[in-house]
């Protein structure tokens, strides 16, 4: 069994055929799929899709594009969410800037903001960063005990020691499979095989054999599952098998 450990499937784009799209994902043997909300709104989606539906489980946070809007009233519904039993983790939070859609000062201040959150509630951390490798550290490291998870992994294997060292775990999503991405096939290669998991980070970054195509989804994490075993040389069930108890000691959830 296959976790994708990160996906938006509230997007409209996946939304009106979710049954089919949750289908194409069991023929595909992904039995979990961690719905991750960006702003107040799909964060209350990720909750109202998951109810019911087993194998599915939500997170609430902003992420950093949106932090400029994450005022009083945000932070508090924000909170609540979290707060629910069914709340496996912090976030999408993070910092990115490469968009640089939100101003530096608030999303340095969001995310210092959902660091401290799950270190109080003892939930892990949802982590986007792009383009901003040292102030990402930095935040984490003013919050020592918080742990969590590097989404989406685009950096090397020189930045791997100091995210390891903090707790967290390593997701690789379909840019790994991306042909001129050799630094982050080499960080895929160097991951300990206790801190490795998958995503999609569905619609978006379909992985080769898709890209371009609209939409990604989570059917689809086995192909980056499958071209990573590759890259290591170990068998894809054996890799399958280690993720997914990885996955569940992350978010905290018996194993599958």
């Amino acid at each position: 069994m296959i976790w994708d450990t990160h996906a938006h499937v509230f997007w409209d784009d996946l939304l009106p055929d979710l049954d089919a799209v949750l289908e194409r994902a069991r023929a595909a043997d992904v039995g979990r799929i961690v719905v991750v909300g960006t702003d107040v709104a799909s964060s209350r989606q990720a909750f109202e899709i998951c109810r019911g539906r087993q194998g599915l489980h939500p997170t609430a946070g902003v992420h950093p594009h949106e932090a400029r809007h994450l005022d009083p009233a945000a932070k508090a519904e924000i909170e609540r969410l979290c707060r629910l039993a069914a709340c496996v983790a912090v976030g999408e939070t993070g910092l990115d800037h490469f968009k640089a859609l939100s101003p530096r000062a608030d999303q340095l201040a969001g995310f210092a903001w959902h660091a401290e959150l799950a270190r109080e509630l003892g939930k892990p951390l949802v982590v986007h960063s792009r383009a901003a490798h040292q102030d990402t550290l930095d935040v984490l490291r003013a919050v020592p005990g918080v742990h969590g998870v590097m989404h989406c992994w685009t950096m090397g294997v020189a930045e791997l020691p100091h995210y390891l060292d903090l707790g967290f775990w390593i997701s690789f999503s379909g840019v790994v499979t991306y042909p001129r991405n050799e630094h982050i096939q080499a960080a895929a290669r160097a991951v300990p095989l206790d801190r490795i998991v998958f995503e999609t980070d569905c619609p978006f970054l379909a992985p080769q054999s898709r890209r371009g195509r609209w939409p990604n989804e989570p059917a689809l994490v086995r192909e980056t599952l499958e071209f990573t075993a590759a890259l290591r040389g170990v068998d894809p069930r054996e890799l399958a098998q280690r993720s997914s108890a990885n996955a569940a000691a992350l978010f905290g959830l018996a194993p599958s």
